[in-house]
């Protein structure tokens, strides 16, 4: 499956991939904390790791955060060739 030049969600990339946060879906509280540890529209990410169950871990600004595959499929991003 090619992934790029298209938006998919944070948790269908593999481990390695790098991606634009385009959107980030829903409302309340954890959107603005998302916002506050830096996952913005226009920041771009790196998959640290994703094995296909358990947390996305996800590399922004030098940080690595493990975000929880339920948020990671709200987090809609247009994957970057590298």
């Amino acid at each position: 499956m090619n992934i790029y030049n298209r938006t998919v969600a944070l948790e269908e990339l593999p481990s390695g991939s790098r991606a634009r946060i385009v959107e980030i879906m829903g409302r309340g509280g954890w959107i603005y904390r998302l916002y506050q540890m830096g996952l913005t529209p226009g920041v771009i990410v790196d998959v640290v790791l994703n094995i296909g169950r358990g947390p996305v871990i996800i590399r922004v600004m030098g940080v690595e955060i493990a975000i929880g595959r339920g948020i990671a499929r709200r987090i809609i991003v247009e994957p970057i060739n590298t």
